[in-house]
């Protein structure tokens, strides 16, 4: 009998998968990668399920820490946001869940891989480009990408082979992980329906403004409201905090891989408070054009990530740089919460470049003279004034 592994989640996708794999023969053997969003109670739940469903044997494997540590951290230092909207919250774990799956199925000796992508998404892409390039001898395997399948019919096959499914949990699909939520519905698959309130996994509970402190050290969050703990549980704290607020909550429209429009609902209150104070700290304390190539490379970084390209050796230099600029990206960011959105009070840093011995913007200079800044002016202009007086140019 061939042994596959499945990369599993317990919803809809894999539960079908399992389910299929296993009247086809298969030893299935399923693996959930968790990457931050499962409780306790909810992984043995998963673990239960699977082994109704068929699996030979199950493992959960936490690689929170790993995927802070190799990805969320890089993510930070960037301030990436896709189309200046999506914090990248499904895109990056997918990867390090391909990178785990693939490895346990070279552990166990599997003769293939599958997954629950269909054939019309960017999943099928970041999954199979991981498992061709750590281990292109083990074959892919994807039902519901081969079998051209809907929801819908998913869970009518289901329930024809004695598997109970509701169609109405069915209808959306969620993906919940430390670095946000992704929530797909049949209104992201139009133009111009937004998603209810219900849809969104968390419920907005707090009303009264609530102000949160930020602590950064090197880039890395590193407290929050004076306690101090690893980043990837202030993460988490930071979710429990502003997601009572419905924070973080927007649709992404992005062009996929694929060539094709998408959109995608998500809500990510800590990925996208952090994001947006780490930026603010760093207008602070960086130069010019260290934000100016951050920018760049950020951008970059975020793009070939969400494309699957993350083995790709060009990552490993561009984190090296965004590494190397936050030698200085250490202070205190406050910001207050409010239902649906928040603000950026300000910040405080040993590092902070708004020193006033220079002087002050609009108001006063201390380091110049008037003639240093008239001097300084007309060769400024020195380049554009050539050119216009050569070619004459009329600005009329």
């Amino acid at each position: 009998m061939k042994k596959i592994v499945l990369a599993y989640s317990g919803g809809l996708d894999t539960s079908f998968c399992l389910k299929y794999l296993q009247q086809q023969g298969y030893e299935v053997h399923t693996i959930l990668v968790n990457t931050g969003g499962f409780s306790a109670d909810e992984l043995d739940s998963i673990e239960k399920r699977g082994y109704e469903l068929g699996s030979k044997a199950h493992v959960n494997r936490d690689i929170i820490d790993k995927y802070y540590d190799e990805a969320i951290r890089f993510l930070i230092y960037g301030n990436v946001l896709k189309n200046n909207t999506y914090p990248l919250s499904v895109s990056a774990e997918r990867v390090f869940q391909a990178i785990e799956a693939i490895q346990f199925a070279k552990q166990i000796g599997a003769d293939a891989i599958a997954h629950g992508s269909t054939g019309a998404g960017n999943d099928q892409i970041r999954f199979d480009l991981i498992f061709r390039t750590i281990a292109p001898e083990i074959e892919i395997i994807t039902p519901i990408r081969d079998l051209k399948l809907s929801r819908q019919q998913e869970v009518e096959w289901l329930q024809q082979n004695g598997v109970e499914y509701s169609w109405e949990k069915a209808q959306y699909s969620i993906n919940k992980g430390i670095w946000g939520t992704s929530v797909g519905g049949k209104e992201t698959l139009t133009s111009h329906l937004p998603l209810p309130e219900s849809a969104f996994p968390s419920q907005v509970e707090t009303s009264e403004p609530q102000k949160v402190t930020l602590h950064f050290e090197k880039g890395e969050l590193v407290g929050l409201n004076g306690y101090f703990d690893k980043p990837s549980t202030n993460i988490v704290a930071l979710e429990n905090i502003a997601s009572a607020f419905g924070i973080g909550r927007d649709i992404h429209v992005g062009d996929t891989i694929i060539g094709i429009k998408g959109r995608v609902g998500f809500e990510a209150a800590a990925p996208l408070v952090i994001i947006k104070a780490h930026h603010l700290l760093e207008k602070h304390v960086l130069s010019k054009w260290q934000q100016y190539w951050k920018e760049q490379l950020g951008n970059w970084y975020g793009m070939l990530f969400h494309e699957g390209q993350y083995l790709d050796p060009v990552m490993r230099n561009i984190e090296t740089f965004l590494a190397d600029t936050q030698a200085n990206v250490t202070g205190i960011v406050t910001a207050t919460l409010r239902p649906y959105h928040f603000s950026l009070d300000g910040i405080e840093s040993d590092h902070d470049l708004m020193n006033t011995q220079f002087g002050q913007y609009g108001e006063m200079n201390n380091a110049w003279s008037a003639d240093d800044a008239k001097g300084f002016i007309k060769l400024t202009g020195n380049a554009q004034a050539i050119y216009s007086q050569v070619n004459q140019e009329n600005y009329e």
